[in-house]
């Protein structure tokens, strides 16, 4: 069985609802017939209709108190839950379902806001981020060609601090989702001090972060990566290390990185890539790309109702 398989048949396992708001995309209507038809998930096309009103007019006061001392009116507010995915966002937090999943026709950065706004932050991890699982064709690197790559899609330049919170929430989604036992790189264009620079001083405090965050974490950094990946370049560069050439959880030290990364795999290697899944939040969600296909929109809502199981 493929990991896609796999994930769907987890899924199938313990259906949770996850509301799809983005009602009038084409590629939405027809993912919620083949989750429906598979009993992936109990799926809401959210509609307007379908938000109660007094709900709504809720969600706006509570939105509005919260949000009031940053200088937005309420007019904003209103209109900002005119669309379904502030909507969505709120009926998560409260439980009225399990998870949503959007961005087929949302920016990543009006997903990430309307996620991060309305939901709550994870005061273990402490920040939000986000990371795409990867299933690579014919790959024998990382578990039999599937990874985990982070932070793809929303801290542009992170910090010692943000890297170390990025790596353990992408590992511990490795082991969840995927049953993996994650294995954690911090990519750098240096192995083990090849190179000096800040840049690398940043990758190296991460690690140190993390390990006293998650003393039980399998993660060594810097590392380039084929260092991270193929076992004949780790017993070169270094053959000590308890990740090298093993790696399948991959950190990208910023975001210009890691989406350009994920992006060239997914076209020349012909991956499958299943995100941005949104990390570092109380409740789960997904966001899609605007180039997303019906099948990756399936397969999101998989993986979000596995990690609201």
């Amino acid at each position: 069985m493929g990991i896609i398989e796999k994930i769907r048949e987890i899924a199938r396992s313990n259906p949770k609802t996850i509301l799809l708001p983005e009602y009038y995309d084409k590629r939405i209507i027809e993912a919620a017939k083949i989750l429906e038809k598979e009993k992936i998930a109990n799926v809401i096309v959210l509609t307007k209709d379908k938000v109660d009103p007094r709900d709504r007019e809720r969600y706006i006061a509570d939105y509005y108190e919260a949000k009031k001392a940053k200088g937005i009116t309420i007019d904003s507010v209103k209109e900002i839950f005119n669309d379904t995915l502030y909507c969505a966002a709120m009926m998560t937090k409260e439980g009225k379902a399990d998870g949503f999943v959007a961005g087929a026709a949302h920016t990543t950065a009006d997903m990430a806001r309307a996620a991060i706004h309305c939901l709550e932050i994870d005061p273990r991890i402490s920040i939000a981020s986000s990371c795409f699982i990867m299933a690579v064709p014919d790959c024998v690197y990382g578990e039999n060609g599937t990874f985990v790559f982070a932070d793809c899609g929303i801290i542009p330049d992170p910090n010692s601090r943000q890297l170390a919170c990025i790596s353990i929430a992408a590992a511990e989604l490795a082991a969840k989702i995927l049953g993996m036992p994650p294995r954690v790189a911090l990519l750098s264009y240096s192995t083990k001090g090849s190179a000096r620079n800040k840049m690398i001083d940043t990758v190296t405090e991460a690690l140190q972060i993390a390990r006293s965050m998650s003393p039980e974490l399998l993660i060594d950094g810097e590392l380039q990566v084929d260092a991270a990946i193929v076992p004949e370049v780790a017993k070169i560069k270094c053959a000590d290390s308890p990740v090298a050439g093993r790696a399948n959880v991959l950190i990208f030290p910023d975001l210009e990185a890691g989406n350009i990364g994920y992006k060239i795999v997914e076209r020349l290697a012909k991956a499958r890539a299943l995100g941005p899944l949104l990390l570092g939040l109380t409740k789960p969600c997904s966001d899609l790309s605007r180039g997303c296909s019906v099948e990756d929109v399936v397969d999101c809502t998989a993986v979000t109702a596995i990690r609201a199981q």
